[in-house]
């Protein structure tokens, strides 16, 4: 049925009223020559005259009633905003970043794999065509690494080469899993795994010679301990894998020999007792990863699984209060400019305005994502991507920071640095000159000891009196094992921080030909507002 609009055109705040009008003259047949108003029941146009005298009274009540009403809501809106993500905020489980390390096939991917699978994030399907792949080509016991190992040369070769990132969670943390390479080809990759991790998990093969292999001099075990020491990873898991294999079957022997060794060693490197937790188990079978061992696979264990050994770590918590620090660890196009990174420090929210040094780069936060999910705030051990708006994905390089423009991250092309000479190239000698690559946080860069400025004598001393003291000399050369303080330059500006201001942003590895020659913390900055140290 067709109707036309009443004349008088009430507001729609009177909606009520009109619908109790309509209701009233819902049979007449209207038109547009009786001005809207003609019926063919006179009763129920009068009905209609006798109550639209009452329409404007009612209608200001009812917009009275409705400001009031918008009013009110304006006020709250604001609160109860806050007070939802606040309330999220507490609610929220702790996030931790765990990076998997370890020499070449002690299992690490296969680990990573199967700790996906056991958490619900990978299915029956999935695992069944990865079985499939694995035998396909012939490598029937890799199918759990081809969770973590996505592309074809990873799994062609065996070998991871990029460090893996994935996500699971547990009843009181969130995870994320980084699957770093051990092939000695890619440390890089494996120091810029560990520089965004909180705890580590090494994995260690206990197959016979493997074990050997990794441990001995020229393994990948020991490089990668001292690696994580130095790049912050102070909690360490030591799961010892392969226990269901035929040269092992679980023996407790075997477990208790590698401990010993791993232990003397760990202790050399600076790990507490404390900070060590060791527990065995099959990576390939998922055994003690998230239940406890059955007594029937082996008797002589009872201690927790792997699950409940990382919910109960308990890491230092940083300041989401501070500075916005966060190394930039790729960039990508994607409707914007998107980078990604761990925050080292602060929080970062949608709608703030940092700086991308050391170009100086004003930026606005679009959107945060946390674990694939879009997020409105995030803090301090995140591992986030933030879309940017006013800079291009091409202005932006591996090791930039994002950082508050108030209070910017230090960018210089020099620095002072005391440095631990761990084991120099045969017929080396670390003096003025030196030349090596310096790897510190995202940061790739090559750089040149240009003066050694003092060498800390790392033996206590008997004799404390000022007096008897020797003055301190510069060194001509230092020899492995050394302390020592030296200036450190570099090509490129760089954005670091000193070691007891921000320790992710103020530890450093050296390298040079693929071996790990030294490791440090930055100690002394140049003045504010220089890049570098006064000639």
């Amino acid at each position: 049925m067709e109707t036309a609009e009443i004349p008088s055109h009430p507001p729609p705040s009177a909606a009520a009223v009109l619908e109790a009008v309509d209701a009233a003259v819902e049979e007449s047949e209207w038109s547009p020559e009786d001005d809207g108003v003609a019926a063919s029941e006179p009763m129920e146009t009068e009905a209609v005259e006798s109550s639209a005298g009452d329409v404007m009274e009612i209608q200001a009540g009812v917009e009275s009633m409705e400001l009031e009403t918008k009013g009110k809501e304006k006020e709250e809106i604001p609160e109860s905003e806050e007070s939802i993500e606040d309330k999220e905020e507490e609610n929220k489980k702790r996030h931790l970043n765990v990076v998997f390390i370890g020499h070449v096939d002690a299992g690490k991917s296969t680990t990573g794999g199967q700790i996906l699978f056991l958490s619900g994030q990978v299915d029956d399907r999935t695992i069944q065509k990865y079985e499939k792949e694995a035998k396909d080509k012939s490598r029937e016991s890799w199918y759990m690494a081809y969770i973590m190992d996505t592309n074809e040369e990873e799994r062609v070769k065996g070998k991871t080469v990029e460090v893996g990132r994935a996500h699971f969670e547990t009843e009181t943390t969130r995870y994320t899993i980084l699957d770093a390479p051990g092939h000695k080809s890619y440390v890089p990759n494996m120091i810029s795994g560990a520089s965004q991790a909180d705890i580590g998990v090494l994995v260690i093969s206990a197959r016979k010679g493997e074990f050997e292999t990794g441990y001995e001099r020229g393994g990948q075990t020991r490089e990668h301990v001292l690696l994580a020491k130095t790049l912050g990873v102070t909690k360490l898991v030591v799961v010892i894998n392969k226990m269901d294999d035929p040269t092992v079957q679980w023996s407790k022997t075997r477990y208790d020999d590698i401990e010993d060794k791993l232990t003397k060693f760990l202790k050399q490197s600076g790990y507490l007792k404390k900070d060590v937790q060791f527990l065995p188990i099959s990576g390939l079978m998922g055994s003690n990863i998230k239940t406890r061992l059955d007594k029937n696979v082996c008797d002589w264990y009872s201690g927790p699984c792997l699950f409940e050994v990382l919910d109960k770590i308990e890491v230092p918590l940083r300041d989401p209060t501070g500075p916005v620090r966060m190394p930039i660890i790729d960039k990508y196009k994607d409707m914007g400019t998107v980078v990604m990174g761990k925050i080292e420090s602060g929080t970062i929210r949608k709608g703030d305005s940092l700086l991308v040094m050391p170009n100086r780069a004003s930026v606005k936060v679009l959107s945060i994502y946390c674990d694939e999910n879009e997020v409105r705030r995030v803090g301090p051990s995140e591992n986030v991507r933030v879309k940017l708006s006013g800079i291009e994905d091409e202005d932006i390089l591996s090791g930039f920071v994002l950082s508050s423009a108030s209070k910017p991250v230090t960018a210089c092309y020099e620095f002072h640095a005391q440095l631990q000479i761990l084991e120099l190239l045969d017929n080396a000698i670390f003096t003025a000159g030196y030349k090596a690559v310096l790897h510190i946080h995202s940061v790739v860069e090559e750089c040149e000891i240009v003066e050694l400025i003092e060498e800390i004598d790392t033996r206590k001393k008997k004799d404390d009196d000022p007096k008897k003291k020797k003055p301190k000399r510069k060194p001509l050369f230092v020899k492995n094992g050394a302390a020592v303080v030296c200036r450190v330059q570099v090509n490129n500006l760089i954005c670091i921080e000193t070691f007891s201001d921000f320790p992710q942003l103020g530890r450093f590895t050296l390298r040079t030909e693929g071996k790990t020659v030294a490791v440090g913390k930055v100690v002394r900055l140049p003045p504010a507002g220089s890049t570098s140290f006064a000639a």
